[in-house]
């Protein structure tokens, strides 16, 4: 089974989400045993940012890496799993709000594809970028 990076890279609409992870230099991380659990957002989550964000942050290493490690949760933590729970704690150190009362939804974003397995954990597609706060 492919490693996150390897299924993101696959996909073809992670490409903004991989040049991130990239810039931040977090592909080893990544790409090691884990698990983790990671809430990806899509090319399309990415296009909603105000224009020159990503410009912005790729220009910002240490609030981009930031940005990027509140996206990831340690473990792996299928849809079931974060249904009994009402917040998780992301690699960042903040939480993140879980919702799956009427549908699934992580703090402002809907899941699109859930329990996505990896060989090192599994990916969550997002429909938006999530911030801290």
């Amino acid at each position: 089974m492919a490693d996150i990076v390897d299924i993101a890279v696959g996909a073809g609409s992670f490409n903004t989400l991989v040049a991130a992870v990239q810039a931040a230099g977090l592909v080893e991380t990544l790409k090691s045993p884990g698990p983790f659990t990671v809430f990806a957002p899509n090319d399309d989550a990415f296009a909603k940012l105000p224009p020159g964000t990503i410009t912005t942050l790729v220009q910002n290493i240490p609030q981009l890496a930031r940005i990027l490690t509140y996206h990831v949760v340690p473990g792996k933590l299928m849809k079931a799993d974060l249904a009994q729970v009402s917040e998780v704690i992301s690699v960042e150190g903040a939480p993140i709000r879980i919702d799956c009362s009427d549908g699934f939804e992580v703090k402002n974003a809907t899941v699109v594809a859930p329990d996505i397995e990896a060989d090192n954990g599994v990916i969550h597609v997002i429909d938006t970028v999530i911030l801290m706060g």
